[in-house]
């Protein structure tokens, strides 16, 4: 089953079943405060972690396939995985997700996606690794599931932890692996299969809180999720704003796709991806801008704002009239410099 058409037929059909934003929205920074204390563990094993952390959920609209090799970003090629370059006239370019999901348990599907790099791995410390997590909210009826699906490219079966206590062996889709014993508590059911590329994939279905699900319901959907999951990804999302042209010796080391009742959100961490990235840019609130008044950026008025250092330069009305924070503990001009060529919305 193709994920893109899936998650287009159902966002047809149920969009006017969406669930209240704001619950949405509340569930989705639970789920991120709860992963920053379980999941995001094993990342903290390969060097310079970094992580996005936008506390947000996010309706994804997934497009066009992408090449299996590519993936857009405002860098030039570099040691890591392949990349492409966005020129600012090609317009906002879309991102490509490292792997594709075949199959999700039936109902309205909310989600946001993002690429993360996890630092070096022990053969090649210099060279990135990247990994890619759905986190979704799929409602039917009153029984709301969370699903996550993130790859842990540092990380081997071996080395995998359970809420639930110890796991069993397990083999789906003719990947070992092993699963939780125990689904059918508050952790929900969990798996964790060798990578292709080493290092694993994890896949959890848990009922959200306040929802029920058997048990026997999370270990079926978990490991159709699991047995269905497809490399390399050809699944890609559409920013709201792109990178363009970076300064030398900058390039892309994360995004954070989402979009929701309010409108898409986007963030990026810009380095050089061996250690945590120096500057991030991001979708803002109104309501977050403070500063005095900047230069102004493609048209836009600016705000700059510096706090012992780490600077923001705010622009103004970037994205259909929301601001987006260039910040970071560099230069002034860098920032400036980034801002200058970041692809916006016309």
């Amino acid at each position: 089953m193709d994920l893109e058409n899936l998650i287009k037929d159902t966002f047809t059909a149920h969009e006017p079943d969406a669930p209240d934003s704001d619950q949405v929205l509340a569930a989705a920074r639970r789920r991120l405060d709860r992963k920053r204390a379980v999941v995001n563990l094993p990342l903290a094993a390969g060097a310079g972690v970094v992580l996005l952390v936008l506390a947000a959920v996010a309706v994804v609209a997934l497009n066009r396939p992408a090449h299996d090799d590519q993936v857009a970003t405002g860098a030039a090629r570099t040691s890591g995985p392949p990349t492409v370059e966005a020129p600012v006239e090609a317009g906002i370019a879309d991102l490509t997700m490292p792997f594709s999901l075949g199959w999700l348990p039936p109902g309205k599907a909310d989600y946001l996606a993002r690429r993360i790099n996890t630092g070096g791995s022990a053969a090649e410390p210099d060279k990135p690794v990247y990994g890619g997590e759905y986190m979704l909210t799929v409602t039917s009826g009153r029984q709301v599931l969370l699903v996550d699906v993130q790859e842990m490219r540092t990380m081997p079966i071996e080395q995998a932890s359970f809420k639930s206590g110890p796991g069993r062996p397990v083999t789906i889709g003719g990947r070992a692996g092993v699963e939780s014993s125990h689904s059918g508590g508050p952790g929900g059911y969990e798996v964790y299969l060798t990578h292709p590329d080493g290092g694993s994939l994890y896949v959890n279905v848990a009922a959200q809180p306040g929802s029920t699900a058997a048990e026997q319901q999370l270990i079926d959907a978990g490991r159709r999720v699991a047995e269905n999951v497809t490399f390399p990804g050809k699944t890609t999302v559409t920013p709201a704003f792109s990178l363009g042209k970076l300064p030398d010796g900058l390039r892309m080391c994360a995004f954070d796709v989402e979009k929701g009742p309010s409108g898409p959100r986007t963030g990026y961490s810009v380095g050089t991806c061996g250690t945590r990235p120096a500057i991030q840019v991001h979708s803002a609130e109104s309501a977050q801008v403070s500063g005095t008044a900047g230069q102004p950026v493609q048209g836009h008025a600016t705000r700059y704002l510096d706090e012992n250092g780490y600077r923001t330069v705010w622009i103004l009305k970037a994205v259909h009239g929301a601001p987006i924070a260039v910040a970071g503990s560099r230069p002034q001009e860098e920032l400036y410099a980034v801002a200058d060529h970041l692809v916006l919305p016309q």
